[in-house]
Formats: C-alpha cells, sequence, structure tokens
C-alpha cells in the first residue's frame, strides 16, 4: 500500500470522524446555536429593550424575573413558556431579564425553531460548561406532522439525563399548547382512542412549569407604553398630540400591542431627530 493510498483513508476517516469542535468562547453573555456545523455563535450586543421600559406585563415580568434571579443563584427553577398575544412583549422580556441579570454571569443561548431536533446535541455541549445558561426558544410551535416535539419532551422531562442543571429552557408561542387548536380537534375526532392522541400532543405544553399568558393591550396601556418610552429617550411630545398620532397609526396598523407601540415610537423619535 502506498503512501497516497495511506493519505486518502486517513482523509476518509476524517471525514466519518470528525475531530472534536474546540472549546467556545466563553467571553460572551449570549450565543446563537447554529449546527453547520455545531457550534455556539457569540452574539456582541443583543437586540432588546431595558426592563423596566417593558410596561402592561408587570405580573409576568416579576415572575420570569424572580424565577430566573433564583436559577441563576443556584437555586430551584422552573422551565418557563411564555404563550398568548402576539406582539406583546414575549421575547422581549426573555432578553430583557437576561440583560439585567447577565451581571451575574448568566448566559443567553438562542435555539431555533428549525433546530430542535438537535437539542440534545446543544444539551451536551453545555452540560459540560462552567456557566449558568438560560436556552431560549422564540416562537415554538409543531404542526401535525412534526416529531420534533418528541427530542424536546425527553429533554425537559422523562428522559434518562434530562435538562442539565446548569440550563434552564424559555419558550415563546402564540399557542398555549404549541399545537394548533383545529389540530388539536383533529386528532380527537380522527383517533381511536382520542384522549390518548390529544393527550400525546399537548404533553409537551406540560413539561414547563411556569405559564405566562400574554393578552392583547387596551388602549390606556398602548398609550402608556409609548409615553415611558419618549420619557426614557427624551422625546417631547404633549399629551393630546401623543393620543391623536397614536391612535392614528394604531388604527393604520389594524392591531394595538407592546410592538406598535415600540414601532410607533420609533416613528416618532426618528422624525423628532433622537437617536434610540
Amino acid at each position: 500500500m502506498t503512501t497516497r493510498d495511506l493519505s486518502r483513508i486517513a482523509d476518509a476517516l476524517d471525514r466519518l470522524a470528525p475531530a472534536p469542535l474546540p472549546a467556545p468562547d466563553w467571553t460572551a453573555s449570549a450565543y446563537v446555536w447554529d449546527t453547520d456545523p455545531d457550534r455556539l455563535v457569540p452574539v456582541q450586543k443583543v437586540n432588546r429593550i431595558p426592563l423596566h421600559l417593558l410596561l402592561g406585563i408587570d405580573r409576568a415580568r416579576d415572575t420570569l424575573h424572580a424565577n430566573t434571579r433564583r436559577f441563576a443563584e443556584g437555586l430551584p427553577a422552573n422551565n418557563a413558556l411564555l404563550w398568548g398575544a402576539r406582539g406583546m412583549g414575549k421575547s422581549s422580556l426573555v432578553k430583557a431579564v437576561h440583560g439585567d441579570l447577565e451581571k451575574t454571569g448568566l448566559k443567553l443561548v438562542e435555539l431555533q425553531r428549525e433546530d430542535i431536533h438537535t437539542v440534545g446535541r446543544l444539551l451536551t455541549l453545555l452540560r459540560a460548561a462552567p456557566h449558568r445558561f438560560v436556552l431560549y426558544c422564540d416562537d415554538l410551535s409543531f404542526s401535525h406532522d412534526d416529531a420534533a416535539y418528541k427530542s424536546l419532551k425527553a429533554v425537559l422531562d422523562g428522559g434518562i439525563e434530562g435538562r442539565p442543571d446548569n440550563v434552564i429552557f424559555y419558550a415563546t408561542s402564540n399557542r398555549r399548547h404549541l399545537m394548533p387548536r383545529d389540530m388539536i380537534e383533529n386528532e380527537r375526532g380522527s383517533a381511536i382512542n382520542p384522549a390518548e392522541a390529544v393527550e400525546e400532543k399537548v404533553s409537551l405544553s406540560d413539561r414547563f412549569g411556569l405559564w405566562l399568558g400574554f393578552h392583547a393591550c387596551d388602549q390606556d396601556n398602548y398609550l402608556a407604553m409609548i409615553r415611558g418610552y419618549c420619557d426614557a429617550f427624551g422625546v417631547t411630545i404633549d399629551d393630546a398630540s401623543l393620543r391623536a398620532e397614536a391612535v392614528e397609526w394604531q388604527a393604520t396598523r389594524g392591531s394595538r400591542s407592546g410592538r406598535v407601540a415600540w414601532q410607533f415610537f420609533t416613528d416618532l423619535a426618528g422624525r423628532q431627530g433622537v437617536t434610540v
């Protein structure tokens, strides 16, 4: 066998069993999980709003903050599902809570919905790290033919290894049970044993010990959000003008939410030449 043949065999073995990935750079406070190849990509600046500017969701804010603070201190804490109306600050709250507590050394890792099936590999990496992590998945939901939720079920509760002690899982979703209502109804109507079929589909949400509901805001809260942003960033506008312009903005969007409030404020700040 020639040297060239041996080299070719060695290259083939490297492709079959690649060298271990280098240890992540743990100097950042936030990361995005990338699977091509598996690695944690540091995020130098997280896109978030300060915690004190999230208005109208006081109970959810205080509950999630307390749960996360206990986890950061090494105390027992629950996985959390933030569900409900779109644009009401679910993902903003997760990022803001982390921002308020990152001085404790807590790190945030974002897992994309389409990479849920790789969560086991990610947890193996985090388990060995000398840090505590909030593992966060935004807009989590599953369709009728999606089996990825089974990977997550075993990780959250029920698998042999389970969730590492240094990892907590937070997810946001517009759906309380992470699956469309019509899909649950279809399962109930077509299965041989309807109760068992539905139970299999909704049992994932039961693995979250903390459920936080977000509901559409009324006009007073919508205006209060905008006023809070104006005061925080030094944008000046009288109450009558703010109300008239904000209500018109809301009408053109066809909805009223924290996201719409921030979008109006961004437009207002831009018109006044104020940097946000």
